[in-house]
C-alpha cells in the first residue's frame, strides 16, 4: 500500500473533505466508524494514535475511522486535520489495511450531525456502519474488540457497548453523571421500551443494510440520535446485543450537567411524537420475512463459542 496524498476541498455540499488518495488497490472496509469532534484538538490526536496502534496489530476487520469535524475553530480543525494526515501515513507504512480519513462542516451542529454527515462519506462497500466518542473513553483495544465481534456476528443486526460494571469489566464514571445516566436511561425505557441497560453509551454499530435506508429520516442533531436510531431499528425487528465494555470518564466533557439531562428529557418525549408520526420504512429485499424481533437485555442471541460474551450479573 503506498502512502495516500491528503487534500482538503470543499464538496458539492459545501462541506470540507480530507481523504487518502491511493495509488494502490485497498481491501474492501467492513466497519466505517464516525468519530464526531468538536474542538478536540487536545483529546482526538492521542486516541487517534491509539486507534492506530491497535489497528496495526489487528488487521481484520478492516476498520475506515472517519473523523467528522462539528464545526471547529480553526486552531483545532487544524490539529485535528494533521493527526488523521499522520495517523493515515502511519497505516500506509505499515502496509496496514485500514484507513483515516477527515470530514468537516463550516459551523456547528451537533452530535448527532456530525455523525450522520460522516455516514454520507462512507465507503459502499462496508457492512457495518458506527460511531465513536472522540474522547477516548471507550478504549482502542476495546473498540476493535467490538469490531471484529460485530464482523463475525450474522445473527446480529445492532451492536452495542455497555458501560455495566461486572467481573471482567472497568467502569470509572463521576457518581453524578452515572445517576443522571441511569435516570435517563429509565424515562427513555418508558417512553420506547428498548430494553437497553445503557442507551447513551459512546460507541455503537448497525448492520449498513438496515440502517441506511433510514439515514434520510434521521433529524436529531444532538444527543438523542442513540435513542431514534435505536427506536427506529427495534421497528425494523432488529436483532440488537450490548457488550459490557471498559469505560473511564475523560475530562472535558461538553455536557452541562443538569441542563443538558433536562433537555434530554423533554426532547424524548418531542422524539416520541415525532416517531409516532413517522410511517413505516420499507425493508430491503434482503431482510423481508424476517421473524425476528428486539431481545429483551437479558435474551442474548447465542453466538459463536469463541466470541459469545460473558452475561452481566444483574445481581
Amino acid at each position: 500500500m503506498q502512502t495516500p496524498v491528503s487534500t482538503g476541498l470543499f464538496n458539492k455540499t459545501g462541506e470540507i473533505s480530507l481523504k487518502g488518495v491511493y495509488a494502490d488497490d485497498v481491501s474492501p472496509v467492513t466497519v466505517s466508524v464516525i468519530i464526531p469532534a468538536y474542538n478536540e484538538g487536545e483529546r482526538l490526536p492521542p486516541y487517534v494514535g491509539e486507534l492506530v496502534q491497535a489497528g496495526i496489530g489487528q488487521p481484520f476487520p478492516v476498520v475506515e475511522i472517519i473523523v467528522s469535524d462539528d464545526g471547529s475553530t480553526p486552531e483545532h480543525a487544524q490539529r485535528m486535520r494533521a493527526c488523521v494526515t499522520a495517523a493515515q501515513t502511519m497505516l500506509a507504512r505499515a502496509g496496514s489495511p485500514h484507513r483515516v480519513s477527515y470530514v468537516a462542516a463550516e459551523r456547528n451542529g451537533g452530535k448527532g450531525s456530525a455523525i450522520r454527515r460522516g455516514w454520507r462519506s462512507v465507503s459502499p462497500e462496508a457492512a457495518w456502519l458506527a460511531f465513536l466518542d472522540a474522547d477516548g473513553s471507550v478504549g482502542a483495544a476495546d473498540f476493535f474488540r467490538l469490531a471484529a465481534l460485530a464482523a463475525a456476528s450474522p445473527d446480529v443486526d445492532v451492536l452495542a457497548g455497555s458501560r455495566i460494571l461486572m467481573a471482567g469489566r472497568q467502569v470509572s464514571r463521576n457518581l453524578f453523571r452515572h445517576l443522571q445516566g441511569r435516570l435517563f436511561a429509565t424515562f427513555t425505557d418508558l417512553q420506547f421500551q428498548l430494553r437497553f441497560y445503557d442507551t447513551q453509551c459512546g460507541v455503537k454499530f448497525f448492520r449498513a443494510s438496515l440502517l441506511k435506508p433510514l439515514l434520510p429520516v434521521l433529524k436529531e442533531e444532538r444527543w438523542l440520535l442513540d435513542v431514534e436510531l435505536l427506536a427506529l431499528m427495534k421497528r425494523r425487528q432488529a436483532r440488537a446485543l450490548e457488550v459490557p465494555i471498559d469505560w473511564a470518564d475523560v475530562e472535558g466533557s461538553k455536557i452541562v450537567p443538569g441542563m443538558d439531562a433536562l433537555r434530554m428529557l423533554w426532547g424524548l418525549a418531542r422524539l416520541r411524537q415525532r416517531l409516532d408520526r413517522l410511517p413505516d420504512v420499507a425493508l430491503p429485499a434482503e431482510a423481508q420475512g424476517r421473524t425476528v424481533s428486539l431481545p429483551m437485555r437479558d435474551e442474548v442471541r447465542p453466538l459463536s463459542p469463541v466470541s459469545q460474551p460473558k452475561q452481566a450479573s444483574r445481581g
